[in-house]
């Protein structure tokens, strides 16, 4: 499992990848920040993941998780890899 990852939900749909990575930069740093896009519309899903250069950054991010970011409490939690995700 990445402990450097995280999981960013019920993000504005104003959030793209750079406004997303200059969000969480205030942790640590940030080695990558992806908006999950549709792939037919390629307008945001509204969830993104934020990889950060160590562990303890992305355990300081956390305390973003229930913050308003442009009129939206977003949910923040660590990565889980995709196998452990399905619920199927």
């Amino acid at each position: 499992m990445d402990k450097n990852k995280i999981f960013v939900g019920s993000l504005p749909w104003s959030i793209n990848n750079d406004s997303l990575k200059e969000l969480f930069a205030q942790y640590g740093e940030v080695t990558e920040a992806v908006v999950i896009m549709d792939r037919e519309t390629q307008k945001s899903k509204g969830f993104g993941f934020v990889t950060f250069a160590t562990p303890e950054s992305a355990q300081k991010a956390l305390e973003m998780s229930g913050k308003e970011v442009d009129g939206r409490a977003i949910v923040v939690n660590i990565a889980k890899p995709r196998e452990e995700r399905r619920s199927f």
